[in-house]
């Protein structure tokens, strides 16, 4: 993403979304030399709506151990005007939740399945 108009399109695309009522991603990364942009947020509600807001149909899930603690991992993107857009959440999940770590949203897991 090294011409200015593409920089400043997808700077563009953050800056709407914060105007329509989005928080603000906790961390923005812009690639140099690429074309990729990255944005990390903080909760799942914030997940889904700039999901939404970017229109990132494709979804991945991913649980690891990070120094004896369980995080997942989810990421979703979409390639806009050739420009890689990702967002994604980090949570930390316990041991108790073992049956929720690969369900794509859990807040959709109905009380007799948990």
């Amino acid at each position: 993403m090294t011409e200015l108009a593409t920089r400043a399109q997808a700077f563009g695309l953050i800056a709407e979304g914060v105007a329509a009522g989005l928080t603000a991603p906790w961390r923005l990364y812009l690639a140099r030399g690429c074309r990729y942009l990255s944005l990390s947020v903080g909760d799942r509600a914030e997940w889904n709506a700039w999901r939404t807001h970017l229109g990132c149909p494709e979804l991945s899930v991913r649980v690891y151990d990070a120094g004896g603690e369980i995080r997942r991992s989810s990421v979703a993107e979409v390639v806009l005007d050739g420009c890689r857009i990702s967002v994604e959440l980090v949570e930390e999940v316990s041991t108790d939740d073992l049956d929720r770590l690969l369900v794509a949203d859990p807040t959709t897991i109905e009380p007799e399945e948990r």
